[in-house]
């Protein structure tokens, strides 16, 4: 091993090679590494002594690769990159003080956080947000929050209730004019519910909670994507449970409306949470003030968890 470890060039031997290959010449390859030709010259000779063979044939037209050479030349390529890239990615784990890397629930991120996001940018240009949707097995950045829906938060103690256990059944009010406006979850049994299977947001779910399990709704319509579900309500389409907090803007536009004030307690929420792998920055107090203060702002459910 210790023999192996004698045979490897270093760094700079494999950059004044690459310099080299690339200029045709000691005094070309020297502008291109900020060395001196001598310094150049220097490092190619010790890389040729080290492999035991030229790895040039010093011509009249300029310097040309030997078969070594060319060997050494591109595999020379892909290790300096490998240390580049591995460099950039240590970088990466340690971002500065003004860089934050959230990750976003997509559902979350349309009908919350973007919509308000351009204020907390313009109040700090300072700080510079990264957003990424999941994280996959294979990726280096860690983020620094994570926005969850859960019952409890999974990735931290460090973890603050932002909203969605008030669930309420919205849709336009040209919905509910067509069909009249309900006054009981028996009324709104005679609609059209609209759902997403994959979450918890269903019929069932409201009818528990008023005590009618055997009460069944008329008909419902399934979506692929929760985004869906909401955009049919907005259209007239039919009813949908949604935590109020995503609907909250569209509730005080009158773009939905939550007839008689009808829906359900839920045991999930949207949490933020800081993992505990992760430090704790100035840009983040500040993140998460501004966070807490805009929930606040629209969702006085917030307050009674």
């Amino acid at each position: 091993m210790e023999n192996r470890r004698h045979r490897l060039p270093s760094t700079a031997a494999l950059q004044v090679l690459l310099a080299v290959a690339e200029r045709g010449s000691t005094s070309a390859a020297a502008e291109s590494t900020a060395l001196s030709q001598s310094a150049v010259s220097k490092q190619l000779l010790g890389l040729e002594e080290l492999i035991g063979t030229p790895a040039f044939l010093r011509t009249s037209r300029g310097m040309v690769a030997t078969e070594a050479g060319r060997i050494y030349i591109e595999h020379a390529r892909t290790a300096l990159k490998a240390m580049e890239d591995a460099a950039l990615l240590v970088a990466r784990l340690k971002p500065g003080p003004g860089v934050l890397r959230l990750q976003v629930l997509p559902i979350f991120g349309d009908r919350w956080l973007l919509p308000r996001f351009q204020q907390f940018a313009e109040s700090n240009p300072d700080i510079e947000v990264q957003f990424t949707t999941f994280i996959s097995p294979s990726q280096s950045e860690l983020p620094d929050g994570i926005f969850e829906f859960a019952a409890a938060p999974q990735h931290s103690d460090n973890s603050t209730y932002l909203f969605g256990r008030d669930v309420v059944v919205v849709s336009a009010p040209n919905y509910f004019a067509k069909t009249g406006t309900p006054g009981s979850i028996e009324d709104l049994a005679e609609g059209v519910m609209l759902e997403h299977p994959q979450t918890p947001f269903h019929w069932q779910h409201l009818a528990a909670f008023h005590d009618r399990r055997d009460l069944m709704v008329r008909h419902t319509t399934r979506f692929g994507y929760y985004t869906m579900v909401i955009r049919a309500a907005l259209a007239g389409q039919g009813m949908a449970l949604v935590p109020r907090g995503l609907i909250a803007d569209d509730l005080a536009a009158g773009r939905l409306v939550n007839p008689s004030g009808l829906g359900y307690r839920s045991d999930y929420g949207y949490w933020f949470s800081t993992p505990k792998f992760a430090g704790t920055s100035g840009a983040m107090e500040v993140f998460k003030d501004w966070l807490v203060g805009q929930i606040g702002a629209v969702d006085p459910e917030r307050a009674d968890r």
